[in-house]
């Protein structure tokens, strides 16, 4: 027996629930409403500048179409593929179904201004600019926000927690928790700024870019001035300079930051998981979940795993758009048209990532105890302060010791040093006695120099 149609992607499936905000935007259905609103507001235009004599729309005409975009809902999406499968083109579709409302609400003397010296990528790139800019505003920033809320707030929390740092995965000088995570955060500010900089830039020039359709209805008419005008009433940048397609470089722009935002997501993923397995972070048990089916213990970090496999997935995907939209042979080919049907996928995931990273961050503790534990345990990383103490008492003429890196290396390469073993090294070093105290207060808890307080920095 065969199935009912399922569909195909879990995030039309499985996870449809956390994604659904972005088929508001990034759907067939999001993308023929932008269309219907670009068409309708290019018809506005147009007669309201009473071009070809046409009487401009009174206000409640104008409303009236408006509305009809803003509502654009299931009966349009029908009606829509009613028109396309004897059209078999969707954006001829959409011109035939705002042909047949302006008919309906008696505005036929119009109806030749719908899609007036358009060719279909004029139509194509606003309304996909729109709803990319839309898609992103409206559903990744903020959900991006909510994740860096989410780190900071720990990253605050913990800011005096003293960690053993690990560099090529050994025992490295000190930091604190809440340092380290501050770190990726203002990586993540950067990317989400330049990200929120890049304006979606949009066309209308005609079928090779040259207005060459326009001139021929209208020589005496500045269509550049009047296509720029249209583009930014819009609240987008306008391209003026194109093939047939719009070059698709802010959109490569735009999904290079996301990917980049998205590394740095897996990055802080990999550490919190290891973080994790290392007992540095508890997860806290969530009432009713299972961790494992057969071992009982355990309390996997699920959500950090599925967000990171899910940011591999969207910038694998935004990577690959990045690189395939900005060719295009001679002056259009269609792998654009394919390529941009999965933008909303590439978003789609990195939402979902954002989702699981955000909820996995508000399901961990810290363990000081451990903490402690493992900088106690590690005595041998003070050989830094005490180096470069011994290093300025010798430069100041309080000391004349030679090579203390060498004399260091020797006390604590590849061995175990006790803070009784420290101790009795820094008692005997001819070094000055403010140097020494210093030294013998220091443990490898109080060993974080500024890390508490560079947490500020994402703070202004």
């Amino acid at each position: 027996m065969s199935l009912p149609i399922q569909p195909i992607s879990p995030l039309d499936g499985r996870y449809r629930a956390a994604v659904a905000e972005i088929g508001e935007y990034l759907s067939e259905a999001g993308l023929n409403r932008a269309r219907v609103h670009v068409e309708v507001e290019w018809l506005i235009l147009l007669a309201d500048r009473g071009m070809f004599g046409v009487e401009a729309l009174n206000a409640a005409d104008q409303a009236e179409l408006r509305r009809f975009a803003a509502d654009f809902g299931q009966e349009q999406i029908d009606q829509l593929a009613a028109l396309e499968a004897v059209t078999r083109h969707d954006v001829k579709a959409v011109e035939y179904l705002i042909r047949e409302h302006l008919t309906s609400v008696g505005l036929d003397r119009v109806a030749e201004l719908v899609h007036f010296a358009c060719t279909s990528e004029d139509i194509n790139n606003l309304a996909y600019a729109l709803t990319i800019g839309d898609a992103v505003d409206r559903v990744w920033q903020p959900k991006l926000d909510a994740a860096i809320a989410a780190l900071t707030d720990l990253a605050v929390a913990t800011r005096a927690v003293p960690m053993l740092a690990h560099t090529h995965g050994q025992p490295a000088t000190p930091t604190t928790m809440g340092k380290e995570l501050a770190v990726v955060v203002h990586r993540l500010q950067r990317q989400r700024a330049r990200a929120a900089a890049l304006a979606p830039m949009g066309k209308l020039n005609g079928a090779t870019g040259t207005y060459a359709a326009h001139l021929a209805a209208s020589p005496e008419t500045d269509w550049p001035a009047l296509s720029e005008s249209f583009v930014t009433s819009l609240g987008l940048a306008w391209n003026p300079l194109t093939t047939q397609i719009e070059s698709h470089d802010w959109q490569a722009e735009l999904y290079q930051a996301i990917s980049l935002a998205n590394r740095i997501l897996h990055n802080l993923c990999t550490d919190v998981w290891t973080y994790i397995s290392m007992g540095y972070f508890r997860q806290v048990p969530q009432a009713g979940a299972t961790g494992s089916s057969t071992m009982p213990h355990k309390v996997n970090p699920i959500r950090f795993e599925n967000a990171e496999a899910n940011l591999e997935l969207s910038s694998a995907l935004l990577d690959s758009l990045a690189s395939t939209l900005v060719t295009s042979r001679l002056q259009r080919d269609l792998t654009d048209s394919t390529s941009q049907r999965n933008v909303g996928v590439a978003l789609g995931h990195a939402v979902l990532a954002l989702d699981n990273l955000t909820r996995g961050l508000g399901e961990i503790a810290i363990d000081e105890a451990k903490l402690a534990a493992d900088l106690d345990a590690n005595q041998e990383v003070l050989g830094e302060a005490i180096q470069t103490v011994i290093r300025a008492e010798v430069a100041a003429g309080r000391s004349s010791i030679e090579d203390p890196y060498a004399v260091l290396k020797e006390l604590t390469r590849g061995r175990r040093v006790s803070a009784a073993d420290l101790r009795e090294f820094i008692s005997g070093l001819e070094i000055g006695d403010a140097a020494k105290a210093r030294l013998l207060e220091l443990t490898p808890a109080t060993y974080t120099g500024l890390a508490s307080e560079l947490v500020d920095t994402i703070l202004r």
